[in-house]
């Protein structure tokens, strides 16, 4: 799915063609979520009616899933734009969800059909788990034979069976387990994965304080992904997954496991464990037979925590609003492309693209998964669940089995690795802490030595520079910041005298620098010195980390995720505030300098009416069609409007300016008030998305740094490299991470701005004007009417 311009006319389609505002208004679409609940199906649904009317189709809710399209009736309601106004920020699903024994049945299917083409209805969106897109499946398949009964009973025309003769179908996968197979995640995991956080920060707060265990059941009844990811991103030193299921020994492993972290002086010990736990056997491992081993075989105060629905619970988080908001989008366009011979398709996510597969096909990979698990054929179930599974999974066992080595200078046993520098260069941000844990404890496991270089480039000239213990980086994965310190002003090229010096006297043979642009340009420096300096003839790698997303060769850094979802809650927050006043809009000021990610993706997370950012240019004539939208969306019954700006989006055109424009132009139509969001975009908890990609990032560059050592090695037992290909940044690139050599990605910088040229996510722009306008004929009206 491609648009075209700022607010766009049309929409250009999987075949290239254009979709045109307003080409299907003969069209009916519904829309119904089924099975169990989860968080963003409200988003989903919000944009499969907003999309849905963009394009002039009748858009219908059918509340309470299957049972609702059975009974016909109110459950039927036709969608309105400003029905599903203030529903993106919500948990559940707003309208209904049940399960339906009648639709099961032929009868109830018959039902079915005859209020769907009463209403003009032969376009279908479910939004549910694997069990609902199969009975939809089976409904279209059962298609022609229902007309022809409804036909012969009198209960439809030949013209009504003439009309709607064929049923296209369109799924979204809304599970909060991300068990179906085919997407990288499910709308409502990456929230379920929030909730499961937050509670086990808290757990280990209180398990710090009293030296305790606990054991956290998490859901998950034939998927174990909730509890891997959440065990990869807390320290848990055990996890029970029923797709990768321990031997019937795992007593033993347990207790040994639990044993060993209290005798490296961990404090507490979090073991999590999926409601669907089995042994190799297919034995069923409950939280009650964990906490009997570990009380047996260690004595230890030992807890047990179920989570239950409270992981359903919540607001959804930004990446699931944003999720469904892009499914819904592409589930209408899919609709209105599909011809009688295309096979049913699943909306899913790859990388960082919505892509249309077939439904079936999913449905019967992610039952092959239930197969394979019955057979006890563990690999083919962890491999059918998708490569973001087994990364995760190995990442998971590479991190669990780290033990600092037995080597000590009294013992007499010399050191055989090398000395690795790792430092932050630019602004601190969530996630940093969690990739200086993983790669201090990987090193210091292959007997390296890890140089911890306190406040960037400044503490390496003044000596701030210390060695890095096992214990020291405890508990780094789940804190905000950057415990190293940061410097973003002083960078190596006004002292690569000082900078080569310093290198030299802590005799590095590598260096890995977390941060953002600054980060870049430091690594950048230093292999253009080579020539001058030796010393810099090191492998040196640099992770993105930073809130702004602007560093060249990644579509995502380290950061970015905590920092959209601080400004999400944030705004809802602004939002509630209002709650009892009537007519309000909110101007927000965002960081990210030059950069627009935060103000566009926090901006469609939120439902903002607009956003204002410096990669599109703005001014006058734009800033007051924006306040006829919103005169337009205040008559119509919206009560709260929310603008977002980017910081450095326009120095004319300030965060001030635009309140004051807004208040003038909107007076008697709405109030005006403003917010500068500021650093509280950099703080808070790293989430769950920061945790692992820091961390998976951190084992990257381990596997990488290594192999580029010992191949530059020298016989004095330096290193020295003058390869590109050892001055590195490692990105995401949609659903891959590529090394890139830093001089590479040179051409691809706006160097005025520091923004790289290409952003894959200003394709995200025009879908979300299309969620948040109007019609441009209704607002003038409105506004001359005010």
């Amino acid at each position: 799915m491609a648009f075209v311009g700022d607010r766009p006319d049309f929409v250009v389609g999987r075949e290239g063609e254009e979709i045109k505002r307003d080409s299907y208004k003969d069209q009916g679409i519904a829309v119904f979520t089924s099975g169990g609940d989860s968080q963003g199906m409200n988003a989903a649904v919000r944009a499969v009616v907003r999309m849905g009317l963009y394009v002039g189709c009748r858009v219908y809710f059918i509340k309470e899933g299957y049972q609702g399209m059975c009974d016909g009736g109110d459950n039927f309601v036709e969608a309105s734009w400003v029905s599903v106004s203030g529903i993106i920020h919500k948990g559940g699903t707003v309208i209904g969800s049940a399960r339906c024994m009648e639709f099961r049945e032929r009868p109830g299917k018959l039902k079915a059909a005859k209020n769907l083409i009463k209403r003009g209805i032969t376009n279908l969106v479910v939004i549910g788990g694997d069990g609902s897109l199969t009975g939809a499946h089976m409904f279209r398949t059962m298609w022609a034979d229902l007309l022809e009964e409804l036909l012969k009973n009198g209960d439809i025309s030949e013209a009504e069976k003439t009309k709607h003769s064929h049923l296209n179908i369109v799924g979204l996968v809304g599970s909060i387990d991300n068990d179906f197979c085919g997407t990288d995640m499910t709308i409502g995991t990456d929230s379920a994965l929030h909730r499961i956080m937050e509670c086990c920060d808290a757990i280990s707060a209180t398990a710090y304080s009293h030296q305790r265990c606990f054991i956290m059941e998490v859901m998950g009844r034939h998927c174990g992904y909730l509890a891997l990811v959440a065990g990869l991103t807390s320290e848990a030193d055990y996890v029970f997954i029923p797709e990768n299921p321990p031997p019937t020994n795992w007593h033993e492993i347990l207790g040994d496991r639990i044993k060993s972290a209290r005798a490296m002086g961990h404090r507490l010990n979090v073991i999590i464990v999926a409601e669907g736990a089995i042994d190799q056997d297919g034995n069923a491992i409950s939280c009650e037979m964990v906490k009997k081993v570990v009380v047996d075989e260690t004595g230890m105060d030992t807890r047990i925590t179920i989570l239950g629905h409270v992981q359903r619970g919540g607001a959804p988080s930004g990446f699931d609003r944003v999720l469904g908001s892009r499914m819904g989008a592409e589930a209408v366009l899919a609709l209105m492309e599909a011809t009688p011979s295309d096979e049913p398709c699943v909306i899913s996510l790859a990388g960082n693209q919505a892509v249309r597969v077939p439904l079936m096909q999913c449905v019967l990979r992610t039952q092959a998964v239930t197969k394979a698990m019955a057979e006890k054929n563990w690999a083919e179930a962890c491999a059918l669940r998708g490569k973001s599974f087994l990364h995760n999974l190995d990442n998971y066992n590479k991190l669990i089995s780290l033990k600092p080595p037995q080597i000590t200078e009294d013992a007499g046993i010399a050191r055989d690795g090398f000395n690795m520098g790792v430092m932050h260069v630019g602004s601190p941000c969530c996630g940093m802490n969690a990739a200086v844990m993983a790669y201090v404890r990987q090193c210091i496991c292959r007997h390296d030595v890890v140089k911890g270089i306190h406040d960037g480039f400044e503490g390496l000239l003044e000596g701030n520079v210390e060695e890095m213990t096992w214990s020291q980086v405890t508990g780094w994965v789940g804190q905000g910041g950057a415990f190293l310190g940061t410097n973003r002003t002083c960078l190596p090229g006004p002292n690569l005298p000082k900078v080569a010096e310093a290198f030299r006297t802590h005799k590095l043979d590598s260096l890995l620098i977390i941060g953002g642009f600054e980060a870049y340009q430091a690594i950048l420096q230093l292999y253009e010195a080579r020539g001058q300096y030796k010393e810099f003839c090191i492998p040196m790698c640099v992770i993105p980390a930073t809130i702004n997303n602007d560093v060249p060769g990644s579509d995502l850094c380290v950061g970015v995720d905590t920092a959209v979802n601080e400004i999400t809650e944030i705004c809802d927050r602004i939002r509630q505030s209002a709650q009892g006043s009537k007519r309000r809009v909110f101007v927000v000021e965002t960081m990210g300098g030059y950069c627009g990610y935060l103000a566009t993706i926090a901006g469609m997370a939120g439902g903002a009416d607009a956003s204002y950012i410096f990669e599109e240019p703005f001014g006058v004539e734009e800033l007051q069609r924006d306040v006829r939208h919103m005169a337009t969306k205040m008559n119509e019954g919206v009560q709260r409007g929310l603008i977002l700006r980017n910081g450095y989006a326009n120095s004319n055109y300030s965060t001030e300016f635009i309140s004051k424009l807004y208040s003038e132009e909107g007076k008697g139509i709405f109030t005006v008030r403003t917010n500068v969001l500021g650093h509280m975009q950099q703080g808070g908890s790293p989430s769950v998305f920061d945790r692992n990609m820091g961390t998976k990032m951190a084992q990257k560059v381990i596997n990488w740094m290594s192999e580029a050592m010992r191949k530059n090695r020298q016989t004095d037992g330096s290193v020295h490299c003058e390869s590109r290909q050892t001055a590195v940044l490692l990105g995401l690139r949609t659903s891959k991470y590529m090394f890139q050599p830093v001089d590479e990605l040179k051409s691809a910088i706006d160097w005025n701005h520091h923004l790289p040229k290409d952003q894959w996510w200003l394709k995200l722009r025009p879908l979300k004007a299309i969620l948040a306008e109007h019609k441009e004929d209704v607002i003038y009206t409105a506004l001359n009417n005010k």
